[in-house]
């Protein structure tokens, strides 16, 4: 068995501890590798190597800092499909969502090439009679950041873009259920020049993230994943004054109108909702269909569901494919068990856990007649459900949205340009769409929601992440 390594100055580094979680293939169940549980000495080890390194990568011109970033965009872009069979391999989904989220990693790291712009400060000259006023932006020093097991590639390379290009040494903890990936992305991104301690992988499960959120001596701390552990990650470590973001859950409604074009909106939810096993933070997991339009919207919904192919992500056409591990599927299987049981089930994806039992399958799975009062329309589920709520005008359906403790993505469906600025408006969530399935935002817009989506103030992506990963410096000038 194939036990992995931290990388730590610049070198696969073995971890004393002999505690370690199997990696698997969520297609077949085949355990494929071991992640083993870093202590508080393994981060402490981490850190010492950081500090040494930012001594000099703060210091080196934010142009040669960008060179490298530079010269590893492309030995990414050549890796691009290398990179993405790891990301099937390990996370179970399709092999094109796995291209494209590389591609979506590679617009990160592409945007972080304009950090020389980004990082300029701002002056005026006569704030006062002979003074002048400037403010500089500077590294924060060693930084962290814990990332999720749904995008091993994405969300890590828009992090460590950001965080060494403006001049950190940075300490990425990546998901133990998916970290192959991410740690062939950091040697690369070494084997593309970047100095030895700049960049530092720690393995691990709870005591490395309790280490991470405790050191003295990491002053930031960037974390994506489940709302329950972001207020974790976000307490933690405010308690210990350190500069923090956490991106937790969400629970994204999708309004269709009663004159929304129901063809390519009903496709648009089906791959929103059930494309990589719902296992994304802006997937669609609940429908507002209003008005008289409804039925029509549940009955092409159930007809899209039953024609999706569930398989291995390396299958030709697959839609619907593995959750990362079993005990997560079942968990999700008995939120759909429960909701059954009040709410209409109108597609049941249950029967491919039988008919799948290589794999942790869950097949797509449509709720017709959910409450807000139900805990599969309150709780994130992470899976293939799809739930459906009926309202009789915008104004309710807002409303049933803005129950939600979540406020990560929303969407409405409609042809009417003033339903969707009273939606843009009104609505109480991050991240917007009219007419576009999954409001992701592009590389150099920021990336976050409200509530209990998000902790922190700043966002994901270019001058969010400048922001975060440098502090300023204003500068007051008088000359005699």
């Amino acid at each position: 068995m194939r036990r992995l390594n931290n990388y730590l100055n610049g070198s696969w580094v073995e971890v004393e501890s002999e505690g370690a979680v199997p990696v698997y293939n969520p297609a077949t169940g085949e355990v494929i590798a071991e992640t083993p549980l870093s202590t508080h000495a393994d981060v402490a080890r981490a850190v010492e190597g950081a500090k040494r390194a930012f001594a000099s990568w703060s210091r080196m011109p934010v142009v040669k800092r960008a060179r490298v970033l530079f010269d590893f965009l492309a030995k990414l872009k050549a890796e691009r499909d290398n990179i993405a069979k790891m990301i099937t391999t390990e996370h179970g989904k399709s092999y094109v969502d796995a291209q494209a989220e590389v591609d979506r990693g590679i617009e990160g790291i592409e945007h972080a090439l304009s950090a020389p712009t980004l990082m300029m400060g701002e002056s005026l000259a006569e704030v006062s009679e002979g003074l002048e006023q400037t403010y500089y932006r500077y590294p924060l020093g060693v930084v962290a950041s814990i990332t999720p097991f749904n995008f091993p590639s994405m969300i890590p390379l828009w992090v460590m873009g950001w965080a060494v290009v403006t001049g950190n040494a940075l300490i990425l903890k990546p998901s133990e259920q998916t970290p192959m990936t991410t740690l062939r992305l950091i040697e690369m991104f070494h084997e593309a020049g970047l100095p030895s301690g700049v960049l530092q992988a720690v393995n691990g499960g709870k005591e490395a993230v309790d280490a991470i959120l405790r050191h003295p001596e990491i002053v930031a701390v960037n974390f994506t994943g489940s709302t329950r552990t972001a207020a974790y990650v976000y307490e933690t470590a405010a308690r210990h004054h350190k500069r923090v973001q956490a991106f937790a859950g969400a629970k994204n409604h999708a309004i269709v109108l009663e004159d929304a074009v129901l063809e390519p909106t009903v496709d648009g939810i089906l791959r929103a909702a059930f494309h990589n096993g719902g296992q994304r933070c802006m997937a669609t997991s609940v429908v507002v269909a209003v008005g008289s339009v409804a039925d029509e919207v549940v009955e092409r919904l159930a007809e899209g569901a039953r024609r999706m192919k569930i398989g291995h992500g390396f299958e030709e056409g697959v839609d619907v494919t593995p959750l990362i591990r079993k005990e997560h599927r079942d968990r999700v299987q008995a939120y759909v068990d429960e909701a059954a049981m009040s709410a209409r089930l109108v597609v049941d994806g249950r029967p491919a856990i039988e008919e799948h039992p290589e794999g942790f399958y869950l097949g797509p799975c449509l709720l017709d007649g959910v409450t807000p009062d139900m805990r599969v329309w309150q709780e994130e589920l992470f899976g293939p459900v799809l739930s459906v709520v009926r309202a009789r005008d915008l104004d309710e359906a807002i409303a049933i949205a803005n129950r939600s403790r979540y406020a990560n993505g929303a969407i409405v469906y409609t042809q009417s340009g003033k339903a969707a600025q009273v939606f843009r408006d009104r609505i109480d969530a991050g991240m917007v769409g009219v007419n576009v399935n999954v409001p992701l935002p592009v590389a150099f817009f920021p990336f976050g929601g409200h509530k209990d989506s998000f902790y922190g103030v700043t966002g994901e992506n270019g001058k969010e992440l400048v922001q975060f990963f440098t502090r300023k410096k204003v500068v007051s000038t008088r000359w005699f």
